[in-house]
Order: structure tokens, then sequence, then C-alpha cells
């Protein structure tokens, strides 16, 4: 983020092909509209994400990813300058390594970054990083109204997004989410995980949506099993604790039987995708275990690798039928 005196706000997302600008007049008649108090900001209303996208929409489209990217950003933008009195003209520059709507949570990473420039350029927080330090961190108190922010930004994205993804990249590690409630998991040991993306474009609104529409024609079934997915990250979070303390090969065992019986259960409620399905076959084929990640409906799939397994893991990689290239990862 750079100012600039030109009285203009500019918003430039090179991973989206985007590049878009707007007068600070154009803006200050919507900021009565956007008025929010913080951090107990009220939901984004229908109203006001459509208002948003087709203000910003341009020659996209308003459910163009652009359009809501820039509709993110200008809710954002909105709620912090109607907040602290301040319409500063920037340049906002946002680029990823992550590959967008993969389910790797691109979206809250941007949400959260934008909240944290726009609440430091209003002076809403402070700038931690010091002269001759490479990282910084801001205090728990200002983490947390950078996240609620961030979260706004992903309900205009995602409509009734679970808080998790922006929760994870405001404040890093591992979290538990119960019901609305967020903790921080404290043991957690390093596990390599082999990420294949299907480069399957899939929108997290409308996966939601769908198992949503299921839940209410079915719920003697769907309910059971959204509980034993449930009861699955429950077992899961145990199995991390002990390996902590005293790991071992059952531990794996383990894991990799909760990764399939989640796997099949999110096929059940309608979140797979028959190129998600072939990755878990190849993997299968070489004794290894995967299941989709995020929203599910394409993205991205992990496998889960034991200590040390070069070689299964690179046959994968090279028998892979996916154009994309996995990566190994620890985390």
């Amino acid at each position: 983020m750079t100012p600039r005196q030109d009285g203009k706000i500019s918003l430039q997302l090179p991973n989206l092909g985007s590049q878009l600008s707007w007068e600070a007049a154009e803006l200050r008649p919507l900021l009565a509209a956007f008025s929010v108090e913080l951090p107990e900001a009220q939901p984004p209303s229908a109203e006001q994400v459509e208002k948003l996208k087709e203000f910003a929409g341009g020659d996209y489209g308003h459910e163009a990813v652009q359009s809501v990217a820039a509709a993110a950003f200008l809710y954002l933008y909105l709620s912090v300058a109607s907040k602290y009195g301040v319409l500063p003209t920037v340049d906002i520059l946002v680029w990823s390594e992550l590959p967008t709507g993969a389910g790797l949570g691109s979206s809250a990473a941007y949400s959260v970054c934008l909240a944290g420039a726009l609440l430091f350029g209003c002076g809403a927080v402070s700038y931690p990083l010091q002269e001759g330090q490479e990282t910084a961190r801001w205090t728990k108190e200002e983490l947390d109204v950078i996240n609620r922010l961030a979260f706004r930004g992903e309900q205009v994205i995602h409509g009734n997004p679970s808080g998790v993804d922006n929760a994870v990249s405001t404040w890093g590690g591992a979290l538990r989410y119960i019901s609305g409630q967020i903790s921080v998991l404290k043991s957690v040991p390093t596990l390599r995980i082999l990420l294949t993306n299907t480069k399957v474009p899939r929108s997290t609104k409308i996966l939601v949506a769908g198992v949503k529409a299921k839940l209410l024609e079915f719920p003697t079934i769907m309910e059971p099993m959204l509980a034993t997915i449930d009861a699955i990250s429950r077992e899961c979070e145990g199995i991390l604790e002990a390996m902590t303390k005293d790991p071992s090969q059952e531990h794996y065992s383990r894991l990799e039987d909760l990764v399939d019986i989640n796997q099949h259960l999110l096929n059940g409620i309608g979140v797979g995708h028959a190129l998600l399905d072939r990755v878990c076959q190849v993997t299968s084929s070489h004794g290894l275990h995967s299941k989709l990640t995020g929203a599910g409906g394409g993205g991205c799939a992990i496998t889960l690798l034991r200590p040390d397994p070069r070689e299964a893991g690179g046959d994968c990689v090279a028998q892979s039928p996916l154009p994309s290239i996995a990566a190994l990862l620890s985390v």
C-alpha cells in the first residue's frame, strides 16, 4: 500500500489480471451506507454486496471473481473510512503465491491483508515492524480487530463463511472450530502433506448452499453425516496431541483411516469431484491416503505422508494424471 496525491484509490490484483481505480469523490457518497462500528461490525447486507459488485464490476460482470474481490475491498475500505473519518487515497497492490479458488484460503489471506493495511492506514493499528526486523506481530487486541474486519470481507466473498480461514490467516497455527467458537490448538506435530491442485474452479458460496439444501431436504440423513464429520475432527485432534508426546506408526494408521472416512462422507454430502476422486485413486495405489481440502468441488486435495516416504511421494507426483504440480509441504 502506497499513498497517492492525485485523489484516487486504485486496486491492483495481478493474479486476477485486474486493475481498478476510483476517484475519492466517487466513493464519498457511499460512506453513509457503510457506516459500521468496529470491531462489532454488522455483516454486510445482500443489498450492500450487490451495490458494491455493480459499482466495482466494470467490464467483468457482477459475479466475476474480479468484481467480488473488488467488492470486498470496497466494503472494507468504506467501513474503515466511515469509522475513522479518513478516506485515504492509496494504491493497493495484492498478489498471491496461493492459487485462487483452490480451497487454500487465498480469499481469507486477501481479506486479512486488506484489513491490516487499511486499519494501519487510518491509524487504528500500529506498524509493528521495527528497523532491522524481518518479521513482527501486532498485539492481541490489534489482531482481534483485524480478524473481525477481515471476516466481513470473507462474508462479502462467500456469503456465510465459518471464520476459520480468516482466523488462521490472522493468528496462524492450527485452530479448533466448534459452533462458531474458534480456539488455538497448542499441541500439533509436524506432518508432511502432498498437496495436489486439480485446477478445477469452484465457488465456496455455491457449495455451501448445496449442502444446506440437502440438509433441509434430508435432515435425518445429513445431520448424522455432519455429526460424524465433527466426531472425526475431534478424534483427529486427540491423535495429533498424542503424536506430540510419543509419535508412533499406529498414530499414522489411525489418521489414514480418518482421512478415508472423511473423504467418503464429504462425497456423500455433495462436495466431491471426479478429479478429486482420481487423486485419491492414484495415491491409494501407492498406499497413501487423500482427501479434499477447503470447500471441495474441485480445488486441492491433501495426501498424508508418513515420515520420509520419499519414494512413494515422488512416484505419486510422477504418475499424477493432473496437469498441476503437486508440492511436498511440511505443516
